[in-house]
């Protein structure tokens, strides 16, 4: 489904709610979405849990919960890649869709409501998450855009407002450190503050985040940089980094805008 403002256009797929291309004046800003490895292009949704959770498994309120794991072993990107959504508005610049996630691997039920709003130049989206079940519900979410980038690309944040998370196996342990970014590969999360550019001779992005505070930067893919907005860290249902606990009938409320000069 598509969504257009002025020239700028994005196409939303309801599997996932993922954003599989943002065009703007017909330029590609984000890497065209991959059906088969969602997170591997576009920009996936990522709910109950961001990146990766540690061996598959956690335990919550005194109960054991198993997750689907990937190849390392862990579970990574959340619940809901392949579940259909349900379009509840669709605007010609606007989309809100809808899903009630109830899985074996959580304790509770949600309902995950999403809304994609382009404007010029640029395109904003909100996470609401609910707590429709009847147990309290250990929360994180995520988005996972890559963005086009030539080979200059480069990182700015405020000064002094970057803290890197200490990784062990890819997993954050706990740990923050004081940073700061480079032109480097990276599979790593960060704690910043203020907002986020990306830059390169391709375009300029700026990301504003509210009540995420922290990101992925991601460099495995070829021509892209995936910066990806989080509330909590990967592995937040071990190490409580940004770790949301919803009681029941409580909501949660993310956002996060990217614009691009081009």
């Amino acid at each position: 489904m598509r969504i257009k403002k002025g020239d700028t256009e994005a196409e939303i797929l309801p599997k996932g709610a993922y954003l599989y291309s943002l065009k703007i004046r017909d330029k590609d800003v984000i890497l065209k979405g991959n059906l088969e490895r969602p997170t591997r292009g576009g920009m996936a949704i990522l709910i109950p849990f961001a990146n990766r959770v540690k061996n598959g498994e956690y335990t919550f309120e005194g109960i054991k919960y198993v997750l689907p794991k990937n190849k390392e072993g862990n579970a990574i990107h959340g619940l809901v890649l392949d579940k259909e959504f349900k379009v509840m508005e669709k605007r010609e610049d606007s989309i809100t869709l809808d899903y009630e996630l109830e899985h074996e691997g959580y304790p509770t039920k949600l309902d995950c409501l999403i809304t994609y709003k382009i404007f010029k130049h640029g395109i904003r989206v909100k996470i609401n998450v609910k707590n429709i079940g009847s147990k309290r519900a250990p929360l994180t979410v995520g988005a996972h855009p890559y963005f086009i980038v030539s080979d200059d690309w480069k990182i700015i944040t405020e000064k002094e407002g970057v803290k890197k998370c200490i990784n062990f196996n890819k997993i954050p342990t706990g740990e923050l450190i004081k940073s700061q970014f480079e032109h480097a590969d990276y599979d790593d999360c960060f704690l910043v503050n203020g907002n986020i550019e990306l830059h390169s001779s391709y375009s300029k992005i700026k990301i504003i985040r509210r009540n995420m505070p922290f990101v992925q930067v991601y460099t495995g893919v070829r021509g892209a940089v995936a910066i990806e907005p989080m509330s909590g860290a990967p592995d937040a249902y071990h190490n409580g980094l940004g770790l949301k606990i919803l009681e029941p009938d409580e909501s949660a409320y993310f956002s996060f805008t990217f614009k691009f000069v081009i």
